[in-house]
């Protein structure tokens, strides 16, 4: 222990020195394998000494020095959902004084990098707005969403910055070429065969705006939502870029190694599980008592712990044959409530956040926006025993959005509740900071099967993406698993639904299909639900290529799920390498696709052998239950 402790400390010797040495221009992660140069007014990010990312420009306009050795960093702490409860990290960090007064600070993580503006208390510098600028050439492989306030999109293929023109009528941010130059985080990038970087931002704070990528040709800046700044001592978000193999990418556990620690005292309320949700069968279901029993009822069957009642609750009646019978006999949400509470489920409610869509929009409105009436709201929550709530419709990046959400988040963990964001913008870090913060939306998730028909043909590729993108970054309320259609078909098999629920993490799990059709299931299907994970010890990516096909396992206890599905509208043959993951055990259960029609099971019992292979057919799936 001690001859490891001595090597470690002259290695930080070493690191240190050469970092204060006249014309060393290289700074690296603790592991060697990712380090950075200083180039004329920016960065070069290499991996294995392959340049995989170039940042020409960084800072507010002031010149580039040398960075110098700070610190080692090593960080070891939990989570109560997500990809990895325990979760480890180490970087290198370093600083850089910029001709403006503005301190660069750079943190080399062996995934990725990190890196933030900060400014004293007794500065008072004219600053310009941030000029980080990442450069991705023509013909880089990206997967980049272009950017909404609701980060609904899709990531598709492209190896240009001219994706479609966008129309002069639009309202969408356009280069003066005319196509679109706005994009949300996250943005994949595959720059050299095999090593891929994912960009995003980390641990927004009070005072700060979350910010996007706009692009002149294959120039992409970093754009904060708003420019200015408060007074005194003030720093920007991490800009990451998480750098390796996809492997590396889906593992990652980087937005939350830079954000803030837990600021919560006592967290053993906060509890992870699985939801019925009434919305995707019935869009204005959650005004009607009947069917909110419906899927109180559900969740009794199938073990679940939670109900969500969605937007309406506060228009709610009872609509059924013994409601007519007697003239203003009706029901309201404290009925709803008690109903759920007296079945052993935990209701969870919906809201408007009121700053986003307002009107025309679903009600309740107005609560939560004044502190005084938001802290009434919930206290009322709290003492009819609410477990959570789910906030929706915001209206952007902005600091004003940014602090509205952390005042949610503190509120609601005075009086013991979950959150969900809907409508919202991508997570940042918050579920570290805030772990009553279980999930959030900022996804083009399953609920657009009940708005528009472009998901149907789409849903499949893009599902086979979102976990090389989107589900990196954080929790994410797709909303999986339907077996019968909405409004618009699917065309996913059932074995690839079911995957899904395994595939996409979300500390808070919405099963969105009508009770009928969860309980018309065979009874191995049933039972699975019944005991799905919302939370991981553990996750692997096995296999995959983005937009073609995913395969992941996670391990909950003893327990391995493994899910895969095919994006491609072929029959594929999947490989599912299990090397030190489950290799040699044999599955408890295994869910594959039927022989043709997509409403057709393979199930198959306990004690067959794990295949290295799996033929899935055109938008297929599968999942196999491993307990060790």
């Amino acid at each position: 222990m001690k001859k490891d402790l001595l090597i470690v400390l002259l290695l930080m010797c070493t690191i240190a020195t050469a970092a204060q040495t006249p014309g060393y221009n290289k700074v690296s992660s603790p592991d060697g394998t990712l380090s950075l140069v200083v180039k004329d007014a920016g960065l070069a990010l290499c991996k294995g000494g392959q340049q995989a990312l170039a940042i020409p420009v960084v800072g507010m306009g002031g010149t580039l020095r040398q960075p110098v050795f700070v610190c080692h960093i090593s960080d070891d702490y939990t989570m109560l959902a997500g990809k990895r409860l325990h979760c480890t990290n180490e970087a290198n960090e370093y600083a850089a004084t910029m001709s403006d007064g503005v301190r660069l600070v750079l943190r080399l993580y062996n995934d990725g990098l990190a890196f933030r503006y900060e400014i004293q208390a007794n500065q008072n510098l004219k600053l310009q707005d941030e000029c980080t600028t990442y450069r991705i050439a023509e013909g880089t492989r990206r997967w980049m969403q272009q950017w909404t306030d609701s980060y609904e999109g899709f990531f598709p293929l492209d190896t240009t910055y001219k994706v479609q023109p966008v129309p002069s009528f639009s309202g969408i941010s356009k280069s003066a070429e005319g196509y679109n130059n706005r994009w949300g985080y996250p943005a994949l990038l595959e720059p050299i065969d095999g090593l891929f970087v994912l960009l995003s931002e980390a641990n927004i704070e009070r005072g700060q705006s979350a910010s996007s990528l706009t692009n002149e040709r294959e120039s992409y800046r970093v754009t904060p939502a708003e420019s200015s700044r408060p007074a005194g001592a003030w720093h920007t978000p991490w800009r990451i870029a998480i750098i390796g193999s996809l492997k590396d990418i889906v593992e990652s556990t980087l937005v939350t190694d830079v954000s803030n620690p837990c600021k919560m005292e006592h967290t053993s309320w906060i509890h992870p599980g699985v939801v019925s949700w009434i919305y995707w069968a019935y869009n204005h279901g959650s005004s009607d008592y009947h069917i909110i029993k419906k899927y109180v009822d559900m969740a009794v069957a199938l073990k679940l712990p939670y109900v969500l009642i969605d937007a309406e609750w506060d228009e709610m009646g009872g609509h059924g044959e013994a409601d007519k019978a007697e003239e203003g006999n009706g029901y309201t949400i404290e009925d709803a409530i008690a109903y759920a509470r007296s079945k052993g489920v935990k209701p969870l409610i919906w809201y408007n956040s009121s700053i986003g869509w307002v009107d025309g929009a679903p009600t309740p409105k107005y609560r939560l926006n004044k502190p005084e009436d938001r802290e009434r709201e919930f206290a009322w929550c709290e003492r009819l025993g609410v477990a959570g709530v789910k906030i929706d419709f915001f209206s952007g990046d902005n600091q004003a959005n940014m602090d509205y959400c952390i005042d949610l988040l503190e509120a609601a963990a005075r009086h013991h509740l979950l959150v969900n964001f809907h409508g919202a913008t991508v997570p940042r870090g918050w579920q570290r900071t805030y772990p009553n913060l279980l999930s959030t939306e900022g996804v083009y998730g399953a609920e657009w099967y009940n708005n528009v028909a472009t998901f149907t043909a789409k849903a499949a590729s893009h599902n086979a993406t979102l976990p090389f993108t989107r589900n990196v970054i954080g929790p994410m309320d797709y909303t999986p698993c339907t077996f019968s259609d909405s409004q618009h078909p699917h065309i996913t098999t059932h074995a690839h639904e079911l995957a899904l629920t395994v595939l996409f993490e979300s500390g808070l799990q919405h099963l969105a299909d009508r009770p009928e059709s969860y309980l018309s299931q065979p009874r191995e299907v049933q039972t699975f639900l019944s005991t799905l994970p919302a939370a991981w010890d553990e996750t692997r990516l096995v296999s995959g290529y983005p937009g073609v096909y995913a395969v992941i396992a996670r391990r909950s206890g003893n327990t391995w799920y493994i899910a895969g599905i095919n994006g491609t509208d072929a029959v594929r043959d999947i490989p599912v390498p299990l090397d030190g993951i489950a290799e040699g055990n044999r599955f408890s259960a295994a869910f594959l696709d039927g022989h043709s029609a997509v409403g057709e099971w393979d199930i198959h019992a306990a004690g067959g052998p794990l295949p290295s292979t799996v033929t899935c057919q055109p938008r297929g799936g599968f999942v196999f239950v491993v307990r060790r």
